[in-house]
């Protein structure tokens, strides 16, 4: 596997679980719309929106994690629907 610069003992922790893992509480807030967003979309509403601006995200960085989340979950979904196996 190529590394991308991350120590090992935080891969280890994010394969393990992000919500556990030594990240900042941005990072988890991150991690845990992306999930939101993969999971249960619907549950998404403007208190929740509000929220993540409390915390920091700006409109710009909540449309770069919907663009990205969604992204993936497409390119997921094209690639398990045509049988493509990972290298």
């Amino acid at each position: 596997m190529r590394s991308t610069g991350a120590p090992e003992s935080l891969k280890a922790q994010l394969l393990a679980g992000y919500k556990t893992a030594d990240l900042s509480d941005y990072d988890k807030l991150m991690l845990g719309y992306a999930e939101k967003i993969t999971l249960d979309p619907v549950s998404i509403d403007q208190a929740y929106i509000d929220g993540m601006r409390m915390h920091g995200f700006d409109d710009h960085a909540l449309h770069d994690i919907v663009q990205v989340t969604a992204y993936f979950a497409y390119v997921n979904r094209l690639a398990d629907g045509l049988g493509v196996e990972l290298e």
